[in-house]
């Protein structure tokens, strides 16, 4: 039985956490606008990219 294995999901989640470090640097969140932003960041990129229909 082969295996078959990609990397193409870690380097989606390295880019994704990459981004959101940037994101709480550039808005300059601390405290539990941190842990807010978890939430709210993913749901406005995945609300972008469904308005470009990139994908």
């Amino acid at each position: 039985m082969d295996i078959c294995r990609s990397s193409t999901h870690s380097a989606g989640g390295v880019f994704w956490f990459a981004g959101w470090l940037f994101t709480i640097g550039f808005a300059k969140l601390a405290g539990w606008k941190i842990v807010f932003s978890l939430f709210i960041w993913p749901y406005y990129i995945g609300k972008l990219v469904a308005l470009h229909g990139v994908g």
